[in-house]
C-alpha cells in the first residue's frame, strides 16, 4: 500500500471532507461515511488534493498525453493536477468542457488544449458513471483516445447489479480507473486509529453488505 493513500484518507478526515455518521446515498442506502470533495474549497486544501492526484497518477505508471476535466468538478481538478504534475517534472496539457456549446468567440464545447492523443479523465468520484460516459464520447468524437480515469475515492460499492460503478466503467470501456484511495484504504486507516473503533465496525459492516470483491 502506498503511504499517500493513508495520508489522503487522514487529510480528508482532517478537512471534514470525509465524515462519519449516518448518510443516505442516492441508492437509498444508509452509509456510515460520506465523502464530499466539494469541501476542498480553499487554496491550501486544493493544492494538497492536487498533489495527491499527481502522486496517484505517477504511481499508476499509466501512459497518457493530457488531462481532461469534465464540467464542473473536473475543471479545478484538472487544472490543479496539471500544476502538481509540472512540479514533479511532467508538463502535460489539460482541457475541460462546457455544459453548453459556445457559438461566439473561440466557440465549441471544450476549453484549453486540443483533445488529442491519449487522454486521462479526472473527476472526484464515479457514482452512476454518467460523467465518464459523456467524457469518453466527447474525447472519441474529437479523434482522441480515452486511456483511463483518475478519481479521489473508490467506494467499492455495488450498483444495481454485482459490479460497482468503477468496475462497470472498466468493463464497458476497457480502460483503467485509478483511485487515490479506496474503501479498503479507509478501513486500513480506521484499523490503525484506536479512537475510530466504532466507525471501523460500521464501515466494515457496510462493506460486507454492499461491497464488491477486489479486482
Amino acid at each position: 500500500m502506498f503511504n499517500f493513500r493513508q495520508d489522503f484518507i487522514r487529510f480528508a478526515v482532517q478537512q471534514k471532507v470525509l465524515c462519519f455518521g449516518e448518510f443516505q446515498t442516492k441508492a437509498g442506502r444508509l452509509s456510515p461515511y460520506f465523502f464530499n470533495a466539494g469541501l476542498f474549497n480553499d487554496g491550501a486544501s486544493l493544492r494538497s488534493l492536487s498533489q495527491f492526484y499527481a502522486q496517484a497518477i505517477l504511481a499508476s505508471g499509466l501512459s497518457f498525453d493530457m488531462l481532461f476535466g469534465p464540467a464542473y468538478k473536473g475543471i479545478p481538478l484538472g487544472a490543479g493536477a496539471a500544476i502538481a504534475l509540472v512540479e514533479q517534472g511532467h508538463n502535460v496539457p489539460f482541457c475541460y468542457n462546457r455544459k453548453e456549446a459556445k457559438d461566439h468567440g473561440e466557440g465549441g464545447t471544450t476549453v484549453g488544449a486540443k483533445l488529442q492523443g491519449k487522454v486521462l479523465i479526472i473527476d472526484d468520484v464515479i457514482s452512476a458513471g454518467t460523467s465518464v460516459r459523456e467524457s469518453i464520447e466527447l474525447i472519441r468524437a474529437a479523434g482522441a483516445q480515452p486511456c483511463g480515469v483518475i478519481i479521489a475515492l473508490d467506494r467499492m460499492e455495488r450498483g444495481q447489479g454485482e459490479l460497482s460503478a468503477v468496475q462497470e466503467v472498466k468493463q464497458s470501456f476497457g480502460i483503467p480507473v485509478i483511485a487515490i484511495a479506496t474503501l479498503d484504504d479507509l478501513l486500513g486507516y480506521l484499523q490503525g486509529d484506536a479512537g475510530m473503533v466504532q466507525n471501523l465496525t460500521a464501515v466494515q459492516s457496510y462493506r460486507d453488505r454492499y461491497g464488491v470483491k477486489n479486482d
